[in-house]
């Protein structure tokens, strides 16, 4: 099993304002920019560590503009050409669909039931116009299949969240609730996950 490198994009303030993102377009913030330079030292002392150079290892990002954003920065501040990444759309967070651009607070006021239907099956419950973590865990698996060597990736948390849970790590629905920092380095590897900050 290759091992996956995988750092959720900066902070953005959409994250400031707890407003689900899901496909909604955001841009880094200014902490969201520190936080990408800093998983790039993050990764580079793994690098150095096991004896590998930052060039060694391809790069794959969301993309999504934050993801992008992200892998831009730390690219950079690893020495690389910031572009010379792939893309790949099935590393795209959960789609949040009418919910996007909106609170939680603002979902309840105008539906006060449907967030506890949410909470008693988050691994299957899909907002309107949006898609559930069985269908991203769907998608990521089917990404995760055509990856042959060690990869850095740039995503977000529901990416992370549905690894752990395809990785058997953690079950679908605990999985569903893990808590995935921002700019946080997660090293997946022989059926176990690692974060590095």
């Amino acid at each position: 099993m290759p091992t996956l490198y995988l750092i959720r994009h900066g902070e953005t303030d959409f994250n400031v304002a707890q407003r689900l993102q899901g496909r909604y377009e955001t841009s880094l913030n200014g902490r969201g920019r520190v936080q990408a330079r800093e998983s790039a030292a993050v990764l580079h002392g793994l690098f150095e560590r096991d004896g590998h150079k930052a060039a060694d290892y391809p790069y794959v990002s969301s993309p999504l503009q934050r993801a992008r954003e992200t892998m831009e920065i730390l690219r950079a501040a690893l020495g690389l050409g910031p572009a010379a990444y792939d893309v790949d759309a099935r590393l795209a967070e959960i789609a949040y669909g009418e919910w996007e651009a909106h609170t939680l607070p603002e979902i309840q006021a105008r539906n006060p039931d449907v967030l506890a239907r949410r909470d008693r099956d988050k691994w299957d419950f899909r907002p309107p116009g949006g898609e559930s973590y069985r269908e991203v865990a769907r998608r990521v698996g089917e990404w995760y299949a055509t990856v042959t060597r060690d990869t850095v990736v740039v995503a977000h948390g529901g990416v992370a969240r549905v690894l752990m849970a395809n990785f058997r790590i953690l079950p679908e629905e605990e999985a569903t609730h893990a808590d995935i920092l921002h700019g946080g380095v997660y090293v997946f590897s022989g059926g176990a996950v690692t974060r590095y900050s």
